[in-house]
């Protein structure tokens, strides 16, 4: 890749996000779909199109990095069902699936907990703050990832959530 801040979202590593907490996927058509970009100038106003890096705190009080999409800066309810979450194990990010995705299955809360060597209790609630990075609704801002959603949202109101009408 040609722009030397320019990178693959899976070639994200510590080191990068330590250095830059927010990364916005680029439009530029010359880069592969999943390509970032820094962005240098925090807080930023939203987290539309960006994901943003910090440390999270597991529920046994262990802290890893994380990696965390689709956070919307003002809306809880859009968080608690949509946001995404990768974390860091010497080198590897596991991705996070939610109970809605097709593949929770092989990505859920147990095959994270497998892949972090702990227990699903010790992982879950994982709580994030991201306040410093991004203004809004502090509620949305700082909260958990919990292995289930308080109250799970059936397929149809899962579409109406992501795709409200006007």
């Amino acid at each position: 890749m040609s722009k030397p801040d320019v990178k693959l979202i899976s070639s994200l590593r510590v080191q990068d996000i330590e250095k830059y907490a927010v990364w916005q996927f680029t439009p530029n058509h010359e880069y592969d779909d999943t390509a970032v970009q820094p962005i240098k100038r925090l807080p930023v106003a939203n987290l539309a199109g960006k994901v943003v890096g910090c440390p999270v705190q597991l529920a046994n009080g262990e802290s890893c990095w994380g990696l965390l999409g689709n956070l919307h800066a003002n809306n809880t309810k859009l968080n608690q069902h949509f946001l995404t979450l990768s974390l860091e194990r010497k080198g590897r990010w596991f991705h996070l699936a939610r109970y809605h995705d097709f593949d929770y299955d092989d990505r859920g809360p147990e095959a994270l907990a497998r892949f972090l060597g702990l227990g699903v209790d010790d992982v879950f609630p994982i709580l994030y703050d991201v306040r410093k990075y991004v203004r809004g609704n502090p509620a949305a801002l700082a909260g958990n990832v919990l292995k289930e959603p308080s109250i799970r949202l059936t397929r149809e109101e899962i579409i109406a959530l992501a795709v409200p009408t006007p």
